[in-house]
């Protein structure tokens, strides 16, 4: 059995818990914050069987994609004027970061 622990952008958690639905595969939903862009995510805490573990990575996989979005950096007060700007940058976020972990007991009360 495996503990699989998937970190996906809230623009994505919806379609995700949908297609685990569909596929009969329970998973603990959690809301988190991410801590570059202090954006909403969501966590996932899949326990799946070892043969099953593919098949959650594929329904991540096809569900969190990634996109461009505009942020503002934090100015830097300490940092020289020419090298600290407020101005949009572009930057690529979404699609999940995901941790795969042996469970040494399982127990369903």
């Amino acid at each position: 059995m495996k503990l699989v622990i998937a970190i996906v952008q809230d623009k994505d958690a919806n379609r995700l818990r949908s297609e685990f639905n569909k596929a009969d595969i329970g998973a603990t939903r959690l809301s988190t914050t991410g801590g570059f862009l202090k954006s909403g995510n969501t966590t996932y805490m899949i326990g799946v069987d070892d043969k099953r573990v593919q098949e959650v990575l594929n329904l991540i996989q096809e569900t969190s994609r990634t996109r461009q979005q505009f942020m503002t950096p934090p100015v830097n007060i300490d940092a020289h004027m020419e090298n600290s700007s407020g101005y949009p940058v572009e930057v690529q976020v979404g699609g999940a970061t995901v941790f795969v972990l042996p469970v040494e007991q399982f127990h369903q009360f």
